[in-house]
């Protein structure tokens, strides 16, 4: 087991987002509300 892990792989990269991608991501994020009724979740967007 210790062979598997111990290489490092190159497969592995940082995603780069512009600050526009985040802050839409951010507001949708606060805009998300969910609610759960008898084990049952719904989601509704708040804007």
């Amino acid at each position: 087991m210790e062979k598997i892990y111990a290489t490092e792989s190159d497969k592995c990269r940082l995603a780069k987002a512009k600050p526009s991608t985040v802050k839409f991501l951010l507001d949708y994020s606060k805009a998300l509300e969910i609610t759960e009724v008898n084990g049952l979740q719904f989601e509704s967007n708040l804007n």
